[in-house]
């Protein structure tokens, strides 16, 4: 080999030569003993990695032919066949199934959900198919008012103390059942309010002497304390209002029951039996204006066995509040629990004003 200073030799001046390897003959044996099939589609036509066969270029390892011989057919090769056969075989998606229909009631309406399409009440459907979306209370509550209207009749009849005791009981079971028959619970602030209005105007009978106007009184400043809470509530302005309305209305009826306290004992016996005979008369299965007509007709037999004709006409008004009272008490399907409050209480508190009024008038 001749000397030649460093720098001397020019790789460039002649063309790069590819090492000549031997060509692998179609079919060639690969590593142990692999025959690959002759004649099979190459890049073109590619059949999968089994029996493939390799095209024909230089001789990688092993006399494994590599497909590097010609640039354009390279990159052929890289981009049609090569990235996709040492691509991991793609996993199918599980089938998703499809999402089971939601059962179906045996009355027809599904069940109930968290976005629209909720499940109808019984009142709903009531007025959908046409019926009266009204329920009575029925025997049971009917009962216990006339067990309540008795207690004060017997109270009134020992003494204003005695009376006193089924009073506050009327009271708070009109406050309470008020604020469910209005959907509203619980609504422990509006309930504590009507019955400490209920309590406030009994004690100011009490030291008036029995004096109406301390009804009045009361429920004003009840009202105006009312409209301050209200207020200082941090709910939405219809929700506020709401509660307003609902708690004033519960002040006033329970305010109102206390007009027992105010009005004479005798009339006070009187109107209590009357409105226990109609209101359990009413609550007998008959046809709702023959049941209205019976009871009012019970309770004026009830009142003339007291007290004569006077009586009479006592026991037909207070009935007739005291049914206004109960047909209250029925809207809308109300609940079991409003059954039991409003059901019992609004007829006897309803009749409180018919209790003070009507002797007044008949002298």
């Amino acid at each position: 080999m001749t000397n030649q200073p460093y720098g001397a030799y020019d790789p460039y001046q002649e063309p790069y030569r590819a090492p000549q390897q031997p060509q692998q003959p179609q079919g060639h044996a690969g590593p142990q003993g692999y025959a690959e099939p002759q004649g099979h589609a190459g890049p073109q036509g590619y059949a999968g990695p089994q029996g493939y066969a390799e095209p024909q270029g230089h001789a990688g390892p092993q006399g494994y032919a590599e497909p590097y011989a010609d640039q354009q057919y390279t990159q052929q090769w890289q981009g049609q066949t090569w990235d996709t056969r040492l691509q991991p075989p793609v996993a199918e998606a599980p089938a998703v199934p499809a999402p089971a229909q939601a059962p179906v009631a045996a009355d027809g309406y599904g069940p109930a959900t968290l976005g629209g399409n909720s499940r109808l009440t019984a009142a709903q459907r009531a007025r959908a198919e046409g019926r009266s979306p009204i329920i009575e209370p029925g025997i049971q509550p009917a009962a216990l008012t006339a067990v309540l209207g008795l207690l004060l009749a017997g109270g009134a009849a020992l003494g204003t103390y005695a009376l006193l005791v089924p009073l506050v009981l009327l009271q708070g079971l009109t406050a309470a059942g008020w604020f469910r028959l209005n959907g509203m619970w619980p609504a422990r602030q509006g309930i504590a309010l009507g019955f400490l209005a209920a309590l406030a105007a009994d004690v100011a009978l009490l030291v008036s002497d029995r004096s109406p106007a301390a009804i009045l009184g009361t429920l004003g400043v009840w009202v105006l304390l009312s409209l301050v809470l209200q207020l200082r509530s941090h709910a939405d302005p219809d929700e506020r209002m709401y509660g307003l309305t609902a708690t004033v209305v519960a002040a006033a009826l329970a305010v109102m029951a206390g007009g027992h306290l105010a009005a004479d004992a005798s009339a006070v016996t009187v109107g209590t039996v009357a409105v226990a005979a109609g209101i359990v008369v009413r609550a007998l299965p008959l046809p709702t204006p023959v049941s209205v007509v019976v009871a009012l007709a019970a309770a004026a037999g009830a009142g003339f066995a007291l007290d004569g004709s006077d009586g009479a006409l006592l026991g037909a008004g207070a009935a007739l509040c005291a049914l206004i009272g109960h047909r209250v008490a029925s809207y809308d399907y109300p609940s079991r629990f409003v059954h039991f409050t409003a059901g019992v209480a609004l007829p006897l508190a309803a009749a409180a004003p018919a209790v003070w009024i009507v002797p007044r008038l008949t002298g």
